[in-house]
């Protein structure tokens, strides 16, 4: 079975690699050669799921190069790999002939691959190496038009950040060398002698919370939007940015193993999902609202980690990815037809394109924790596990899960709500983006089932975490009904703001942001002076 596994990771790479390195010679073959290798990819990973295959090779003397699909990686794989097919056949609409499109295919189906070896590896090597993978291939990219000096500066930016803390890493392997975890394995880093054990869990940890844009790097991830949508989509649901939270998930024995590692990682993801939920209810750009609040539930993710809950944390990661990614394809189909992300112009945008719409209300509804959405249930169970572990934590997460449902709601009021008289785009959203949108939305609606009976058990068990706290029935009801409170004040406070404004003829800002004037950020290439 070890073929299956080879050709779950090899498929994407060397897929990839021939559209990337045939450039515009493969444009026109591109994106459909692209969409039948995602769905191929797709294919393997829900036979690799269900079969369990392990693989592996020498490397250097007396290391080796090990793959396998367990509990967590069955989850992990299938995620990304859907999310990936979704991402792509969004594409074929999105990235016209005018593009370099076997570029475009090639990189993002070697971004995917890099994030399924990441997700797969059971020793350093070949985690080092997908990890150095993923952060070139989305330097590429964020700065994929890269004749704007903006877009370039964006990508440079992005990736300096990462790789500081990606020399964790490195500097995680010579510990464990060290520290008598002489095989690599990512399972034997626990086993390291001290002083070396803090030194491998140090490394891991500054490795982590860079990749996945965590106080103190989350400033990267605002100019990653400078690239395509499907890029954002991809970049922030299921592969780069999730990297860092499944590997502090994977490792939670080496966090306890250390004393400090727990209550730091929870700490500093209980914090971002707070202040980067406040930054994102102060932006104007649906965009950059999104990036914000991507940085702040993945805080929810890592504050899991550090609570051990890695079935919460699993699932919260696995709903997110179809939140994410419907919710950011959906700012590029609005994009494509409008030219602009600017929350000013996207007045009444749900009632011009219903299909993008709809999927775009469900995808923020569930953000904004509103029962008997996706996230909603997840987030409850990442709660659960950490009021067992620290009730100050708790109150924490609970501010950070009412942060959400204001920004969500921000979001859903300006694109349901009023009209703008802008004019830009091509009008139109290509069918081909449409079916995406719609199993992305169903989605982020029943992946709750996650953490409710039946679905809590299986998880629990693949994932090696069985006795993880439950919710009880008043938290679930104190927290659906926290969200409901703080987006419904949220949309009043809105409404009233624009019936002042109308009233006074001047729309005035308020503390929960407002629009930037006309002929700021947004248009659909931001100047790019060339085709790429």
């Amino acid at each position: 079975m070890s073929a299956l596994l080879w050709a779950l990771v090899v498929v994407p790479l060397v897929t990839g690699a021939v559209l990337c390195c045939g450039g515009r010679r493969t444009g026109r073959a591109a994106p459909a050669c692209g969409v039948a290798a995602a769905l191929v990819v797709l294919g393997l990973a829900v036979a690799s799921a269900a079969l369990r295959p392990v693989a592996d090779a020498p490397l250097f003397a007396g290391i080796r190069a090990g793959l396998a699909v367990d509990g967590l990686s069955s989850v992990m794989v299938v995620t990304v790999a859907a999310v990936t097919a979704a991402v792509l056949v969004f594409s074929t609409g999105d990235v016209g002939p005018e593009e370099n499109r076997g570029r475009f295919f090639g990189l993002m189906l070697v971004f995917a691959g890099a994030m399924l070896v990441t997700v797969t590896a059971t020793t350093l090597p070949p985690l080092l190496m997908a990890w150095e993978a993923m952060g070139a291939t989305s330097w590429a990219l964020i700065g994929y038009w890269w004749r704007d000096p903006q877009r370039v500066r964006a990508a440079d930016t992005a990736f300096l950040t990462t790789r500081t803390a990606d020399l964790g890493l490195y500097l995680a392997a010579g510990a464990a060398l060290a520290g008598g975890a002489a095989s690599l394995r990512l399972d034997a880093l626990a086993t390291s002698r001290d002083p070396w054990l803090q030194v491998v869990a140090a490394g891991v940890v500054a490795a982590a919370l860079g990749k996945s844009a965590q106080l103190p790097f989350s400033f990267w991830l605002s100019g990653a939007m400078r690239g395509p949508s499907p890029v954002s989509a991809l970049l922030h649901s299921a592969a780069m940015v999730a990297a860092g939270a499944y590997l502090l998930l994977r490792l939670g024995p080496l966090l306890s193993a250390t004393g400090w590692g727990s209550p730091v990682v929870s700490w500093v993801g209980a914090v971002t999902a707070v202040l980067m939920g406040l930054v994102a209810v102060a932006q104007t750009d649906v965009k950059q609202l999104l990036a914000a609040s991507t940085c702040a539930q993945v805080g929810l993710m890592v504050l899991a980690a550090g609570a051990g809950a890695t079935a919460a944390g699993t699932a919260h990661l696995v709903a997110h990815a179809a939140v994410k990614a419907g919710l950011f394809l959906a700012a590029g189909a609005w994009l494509a037809a409008l030219g602009t992300t600017r929350l000013g112009a996207l007045r009444g945008a749900v009632f011009r394109h219903p299909v993008v719409g709809a999927a775009f209300a469900v995808g923020a509804l569930a953000l904004a924790g509103l029962p008997p959405l996706s996230l909603w249930a997840t987030k409850d169970a990442v709660l659960a596990a950490v009021l067992v572990r620290d009730p100050v934590l708790y109150a924490v997460g609970s501010a950070a899960g009412a942060v959400s449902a204001v920004y969500s709601a921000k979001a859903l009021w300006y694109v349901a709500t009023g009209r703008s008289s802008e004019r830009r785009g091509s009008g139109r959203v290509p069918p081909v983006m449409l079916p995406p949108l719609v199993v992305l939305a169903a989605g982020a609606a029943v992946l709750g089932v996650l953490v409710l009976p039946g679905g809590r058990d299986a998880l629990r068990s693949a994932v090696g975490a069985v006795g993880e706290p439950v919710p009880h029935a008043a938290e679930a009801v104190l927290s659906g009904a926290v969200a409901v409170v703080a987006a419904g004040l949220t949309w009043w406070w809105h409404g009233r703001r624009a019936a002042v404004g109308a009233r006074g003829g001047a729309h005035r800002p308020g503390p929960f942001g407002g629009s930037p004037p006309p002929g700021g950020r947004g248009s659909r290439r931001g100047g790019r002076p060339g085709p790429p």
